[in-house]
């Protein structure tokens, strides 16, 4: 009879965190930072019909990196629990914080679980408060693991070198539009420094927009508004966004062009 082969338990865990770690950073990077209304939410994304950020609730949005199927199951699961909570007790019961601890417990149960791969994501949750300093974001990484953010966060890609640029670029109070370029500056270096173009047509943008009458606070940046916060002229983002939008840079049916199925 053989011996089984052993493997310790640190050394077990090490190797499905840096699994985890490799699939989620061959995703483009999302980047979430306030604003002087909110929140934004701002990623490199062509699909048009693939989303990494999504509404959850009424102030609460989520945005993701990683395998698309792995953090939609997950925004669907998210979605069901705040609809229940809230159903069940009051719509102010919904919280960001409950929300990440749920999601914190889903993927630490997943990560330490032998008898399936840890999930390739990691996750954003974040509430739109009253008043800026009552904003919320959390971010979730593939074991489990919830930090709370002020300010700005980065995850996937070279989301190390976006968060120090952020650092030196970012300032409380921004309008729209200025937040807005500093997220597309970031997002448009690589790592080494250089800069590329990003146009309209190649970015999904979002808000939590506090000063929306509505009680749903989250709404998509598209189209000639996008185009105007970026400067771009409105004739030259519904070029970009035809050729973006003719299947060629799509996400066909599993994640954005170039990363089979990472977001």
């Amino acid at each position: 009879m053989t011996t089984p082969f052993y493997v310790s338990p640190q050394q077990a865990m090490a190797d499905r965190a840096d699994y985890a770690r490799k699939g989620i950073a061959r995703g483009r990077s999302v980047v979430v930072l306030t604003y002087a209304d909110g929140i934004l939410f701002v990623a490199e994304n062509p699909s048009r019909a693939l989303h990494k950020m999504s509404e959850i609730y009424d102030r609460i949005a989520f945005a993701a990196v990683g395998k698309y199927n792995e953090f939609e199951n997950l925004r669907i699961g998210g979605v069901r629990y705040a609809d229940i909570r809230g159903y069940s007790y009051a719509r102010h019961d919904v919280t960001a914080r409950g929300l990440a601890n749920v999601y914190a417990q889903t993927l630490g149960t997943i990560f330490s679980s032998g008898g399936e791969k840890p999930y390739e994501v990691e996750l954003i949750v974040a509430e739109v408060g009253s008043t800026p300093a009552d904003d919320q974001i959390y971010r979730l990484t593939y074991d489990g693991s919830i930090a709370d953010e002020q300010h700005y966060v980065a995850m996937g890609g070279n989301a190390d070198q976006i968060t120090e640029q952020l650092k030196r670029s970012h300032r409380e109070g921004l309008p729209l539009d200025e937040a807005l370029r500093v997220a597309v500056d970031v997002l448009s270096r690589d790592g080494s420094g250089e800069k590329r173009t990003i146009t309209a047509a190649q970015l999904e943008v979002a808000v939590l927009d506090r000063t929306r009458s509505q009680k749903r606070k989250f709404k998509r940046v598209v189209g000639a508004q996008l185009a105007r916060l970026l400067g771009e002229s409105a004739s030259g983002a519904a070029d970009a966004a035809a050729e973006g939008g003719n299947g060629a840079d799509g996400d066909g049916g599993s994640g954005a062009a170039g990363e089979t199925s990472e977001e």
